[in-house]
């Protein structure tokens, strides 16, 4: 076992992240997979498009046919077919003529560009007058131009969104490979906390552990399982967190994490089968006794017990390791954006400090308004667009600095 609040800088602790099993695959329908990781890359079979076609309404022709056209010198060519809508040509154009074509017509032998009907006039039945010229490929798409046959078009990791349904329904995939849904366990520690149905007494207080740890997890496109609240009863949390560790591939456990008579959180986990404490103490704040423990191949975390340290520990450590679990590439995790700081700030010696911060648009430009407030405030979380990280080896940060945003 690690010596107690021996603490871990975050990158020590996030390199942990592949000691930890990643979920098994299985094939689901495409209409149900969005927000699903890719557990197999996808690779193409086939040419999107499968023929050269027309993003416009308009005139397939040559495009030198159409060189040095302009309003006082138009172009004269002479219309020699029509292409239907879903089908196949025959036409051949012929420099200095015309085919009449709509959005998505196959452009046919002979063309290369595409005129906008919006450039032309009608002068009779056969004829048109080009007043503006066009280049090669223009108002078109090349055969294989979006996707090329063979060639990999989604990597393994990808969290599908609804523009990749859409490429995998151009390729005809009707299902697809994806990690299963993490499942992670939740428990909530100490006699203190009690049901959001039970008035509390005096000293006690709801249960918002539950229910803002598991929408986190759900966001992170996991399920999650409700196994209540544990009483500082070490039997009774080891029983409970056993349960848990058989039916889930993560747990959290809030409370029980920092320094107290009656907290069990540490024992528990370091006498479960084939299970190690790997982190007790984390350089953060909020989130200074966070504690990480692997039971086979899993994760078990010890997160603080206060809403918002449990939540900030969540979005900047907890949930790198859950996207590991479900299978999802860092590479391709959400970006951060960035924003002036509005005011200065001093960091916490020695720890990495996360900000809360609400965003403001002021004159074109993104700025960041820092929310204090301490670490058992969920209304500083609800007013909170993001987090911002002040490294533990400065003094802080000044206003008008540039940071970078951790969306909530």
């Amino acid at each position: 076992m690690k010596e107690f609040f021996k603490l871990m800088d975050l990158p020590a602790v996030l390199a942990l992240t592949n000691r930890f099993a990643v979920t098994a695959s299985e094939t689901v329908a495409l209409e149900n997979a969005l927000g699903r990781v890719l557990s197999a890359p996808v690779a193409a079979d086939l040419d999107i498009p499968g023929f050269p076609r027309s993003t416009m309404d308009g005139f397939a022709v040559a495009a030198a046919s159409t060189f040095g056209a302009s309003e006082g010198n138009p172009a004269y060519l002479d219309v020699t077919g029509t292409v239907a809508m879903g089908e196949e040509t025959e036409l051949s154009v012929e420099p200095g003529a015309a085919a009449q074509i709509a959005t998505g017509g196959m452009l046919p032998a002979g063309t290369d560009a595409v005129v906008m009907v919006e450039h032309t006039d009608q002068l009779d039945e056969t004829t048109i007058e080009v007043y503006k010229s066009v280049a090669p490929g223009q108002n078109m798409v090349s055969r294989g131009e979006d996707v090329a046959a063979g060639s990999e078009v989604l990597s393994a990791g990808t969290r599908l969104r609804p523009q990749e349904l859409g490429l995998l329904a151009a390729l005809g995939r009707a299902v697809v490979d994806v990690h299963h849904r993490p499942q992670v366990g939740i428990l909530s520690t100490g006699d203190e906390v009690v049901d959001i149905r039970t008035a509390p007494r005096i000293g006690q207080i709801r249960d918002m552990n539950a229910y803002t740890l598991a929408g986190q997890a759900r966001r992170c496109g996991a399920d999650t399982r409700n196994y209540g609240i544990v009483a500082d009863d070490a039997a009774a949390l080891a029983q409970r967190c056993a349960a848990a560790l058989a039916e889930c591939d993560m747990v959290l456990l809030s409370g029980g994490s920092s320094v107290g008579a009656r907290d069990f959180t540490i024992e528990i986990l370091g006498a479960l089968p084939d299970t190690e404490v790997l982190v007790h103490g984390i350089s953060i704040s909020p989130g200074k006794p966070t504690i990480l423990a692997r039971s086979g191949t899993k994760a078990v975390w010890g997160l603080p017990g206060h809403v918002t340290s449990a939540m900030v520990v969540f979005a900047a450590v907890v949930k790198p390791f859950l996207l590991h679990v479900g299978g999802q590439a860092m590479a391709r995790t959400p970006a951060r954006c960035l924003a002036y700081l509005s005011r200065n700030v001093a960091s916490a010696q020695g720890r990495e400090e996360y900000l809360r911060v609400r965003l403001a648009l002021r004159d074109g430009e993104l700025w960041a308004d820092p929310l204090l407030g301490k670490s058992g405030l969920i209304r500083t979380m609800v007013e909170a667009d993001g987090l911002v990280a002040v490294p533990k080896d400065t003094e802080g940060l000044e206003s008008g600095a540039v940071v970078e945003v951790l969306p909530l």
